[in-house]
């Protein structure tokens, strides 16, 4: 991932709760037939030798999972807020005019090779953990134990558990660290007023 000095990010705190925020993630891996990708929710755990563990599980019919088994490298993105920048939103347009547009946006990417495991319990544990996350701060949180048992166990018989022991992770926050103070501050003001909530003004101001 091309990271100009301005924009790296390598905090493992800060690159952990974006992966928490947003753990629906692109799975990349290559094989016989070339690249393949696909969405797939993740979770992050502690591993016993210090490394991050990510795990998630595919469909067995999803092709993808012969290129997992063979354990080559795969590439999981996180993508965070993302958003147009518009020139018209730096008060250095009215001095000088020469600003463009710009894409502002929070990615981490991380690398580490693939093990894909059929046990039952693994996959159990780990749609309870996805779905505990998901469900939390909700009123009445479904959980996976809602299910009758039985059709539970036919879905965990229909899916394969990936496990990719993270070896290289890097982030990339492009939140105008590059332009001036004013700038900064009018585009988190633009960002707001198309969008009160807008997830990349409040990344820039935490910046």
């Amino acid at each position: 991932m091309y990271r100009p000095p301005a924009f790296r990010e390598d905090r493992p705190e800060l690159l952990h709760a974006a992966i928490r925020a947003h753990p629906l993630a692109t799975l990349v891996t290559h094989g016989p037939s070339g690249l393949a990708a696909n969405l797939v929710p993740f979770t992050l755990v502690p591993g016993e030798d210090g490394r991050d563990l990510l795990r998630a599980h595919l469909a067995k019919a999803n092709p993808q999972l012969a290129d997992l088994r063979a354990g080559g490298e795969a590439l999981v993105i996180f993508q965070g807020p993302q958003a147009y920048v518009s020139p018209s939103w730096y008060p250095s347009k009215q001095e000088h005019g020469k600003v463009v547009p710009t894409w502002n946006y929070i990615l981490v990417q991380a690398h580490g090779r693939p093990r894909v495991t059929d046990d039952s319990d693994w996959l159990r544990a780990q749609i309870d953990a996805l779905t505990t996350l998901q469900e939390a701060g909700r009123d009445d949180p479904w959980a996976v134990a809602d299910a009758p048992d039985d059709y539970v166990a036919a879905q965990l018989r229909g899916i394969a558990g990936v496990e990719i022991a993270v070896e290289r992770i890097e982030g990339k926050w492009k939140t105008s660290q590059n332009q001036p103070a004013a700038n900064r501050d009018g585009v988190i003001a633009g960002l707001r007023d198309l969008d009160p909530g807008s997830a990349m003004a409040a990344a820039m101001a935490r910046q």
